[in-house]
This record gives C-alpha cells, sequence and structure tokens, in this order.
C-alpha cells in the first residue's frame, strides 16, 4: 500500500508540474505566487494520493463479504494514532499559512513612487480613474501602465459584486458596491493582458473582460497626456462620454 501511494503521488507530482497552468508572467509579484502555488501542490497531492490509498485499500481488503451479515470486530481507539493525525495536519498548515501571510504581506507593502488607478466595476464592463497630485482626475475606460511602475488599485463597485482579476499579475480582488479593497502590483513585462470578472454578476458576466496594456513610462505619459487633454476639451462641451474613452464629470 505504501509502495503504491509513493509511486502514485510521484507520478501525480511530475504531472501536474508537467502541465503549464498559467499565462505569462506580467508582474513582480506573479513568481512568488506561481511558487507558492507549486509548493502547495506538491504538499497536497501526497496526501490526497495517501488517504486514498488507505480508503481504498480499506475497501477492498476489509470489506464484508457476500452473506457476512456479523458486527466487525470490537477494536478500540488508538490515542496515539489519533494524536499523530490531529498533529501532523496542523503543523503542515499552520507552516503554509506562514508562508502564504509572507507572500501576501510583501505584495501589500507600499512602493516608493506609487501610481493609483481607481477600479469601477460596472455590469457589465471596467471603468478606470487616474488622480493626480494637482487633483485633477483621468476618467477613461481603458487600462494602460507604465512598465516598472508600482500601482496601486483601489476598487469597487456601482451595482453587484464583481471581481478584478488580471491572470497576468496572478492578482484578484473583489469590487464591493460602497466598499473600496485595494491590491498593488509592479508590472515588469510590456504587451495585452486580459482583465477579467470572476464574480458571477448577471447575464452579462460572461462578456465582462477588457484588454490592459503595459507600455513603457515615456508612451504611459504621453497616453495619458492625451487623454487629459480629450477630457479638458469634454468638460467645455459639457458632460459626456467621447469616442476616445475618456468620461468627464
Amino acid at each position: 500500500m505504501l509502495a503504491l501511494a509513493t509511486l502514485a503521488s510521484i507520478v501525480g507530482v511530475a504531472i501536474v508540474y508537467a502541465i503549464d497552468w498559467f499565462p505569462t508572467q506580467a508582474s513582480t509579484t506573479s513568481n512568488d505566487v506561481d511558487v507558492l502555488y507549486d509548493v502547495l501542490l506538491f504538499v497536497s497531492i501526497p496526501i490526497f494520493v495517501g488517504v486514498m490509498t488507505v480508503v481504498v485499500y480499506s475497501v477492498m481488503r476489509f470489506r464484508a463479504r457476500p452473506g457476512d451479515m456479523g458486527d466487525g470486530e470490537p477494536i478500540h481507539g488508538s490515542a496515539r494514532l489519533e494524536l499523530i493525525w490531529v498533529i501532523v495536519p496542523f503543523v503542515i498548515v499552520s507552516v503554509l499559512s506562514v508562508y502564504a501571510w509572507i507572500v501576501l504581506d510583501e505584495q501589500e507593502e507600499p512602493r516608493a513612487n506609487e501610481m493609483v488607478v481607481r477600479v469601477t466595476g460596472q455590469q457589465f464592463a471596467w471603468h478606470f480613474a487616474y488622480p493626480d497630485a494637482s487633483g485633477k482626475t483621468v476618467r477613461t475606460d481603458d487600462l494602460v501602465l507604465p512598465e516598472h511602475r508600482p500601482v496601486k488599485f483601489d476598487i469597487t463597485a456601482e451595482d453587484v459584486i464583481h471581481s478584478f482579476w488580471v491572470p497576468a499579475f496572478r492578482m484578484k480582488m473583489d469590487a464591493v458596491p460602497g466598499l473600496t479593497t485595494s491590491f498593488r502590483v509592479t508590472p515588469n513585462r510590456q504587451g495585452n493582458y486580459s482583465i477579467v470578472c470572476t464574480e458571477l454578476c448577471g447575464l452579462g458576466h460572461a462578456t465582462m473582460r477588457q484588454s490592459l496594456k503595459v507600455v513603457p513610462e515615456s508612451e504611459f505619459a504621453a497616453w495619458l497626456e492625451k487623454k487629459r487633454g480629450a477630457g479638458a476639451a469634454n468638460v467645455s462641451a459639457g458632460p459626456s462620454t467621447t469616442s476616445t474613452g475618456v468620461r468627464s464629470q
């Protein structure tokens, strides 16, 4: 039984690590999350396989034979065994919890030169706002971020609960009406990445997908200035939503 459990665990771990579970890493937090996930799999698979091996072996070895209507043997419980299967899982879960807390604490640490982006979920789209030190805010339906610039997302919702997820960043946070949640990332790879709502939010939930673009700092500054200029022109013409995706108030 132990030999089969060991062999099955080795095969299971090998198969799991051979599968490419994740999209491209696009933030400094991505690798830490991937390593944490790998550690959880490495620990979980042998435990699952070991437990199922004991269950299957016990069912096959000690099952009641046809016609056997007698009671089982009156076996008394083992205090030592019960102590072992309480202490060992407790230690494993405690160690993994501390490890996960360390990873999370590192990700939530404020960074120097941090940029704030306000994210608002609405059935069935995401809206973004870029406030600056002067108190002015650029509002847009496009999310563009500068490479290597720390970003703090302040997230909320207008109607129902949504969940803001960027798979390439490995970070996800609920968007709750009347509440502001947040997470921090530092994009480190240029490109276009998906934004997905992972909270069932209505009939159009599956369509609540947008794109995020990570660009060089100079290109981001030019983009933001263009949006700011379009927003100013729109304000002079009156409140509206323009074709450039800039919303002004």
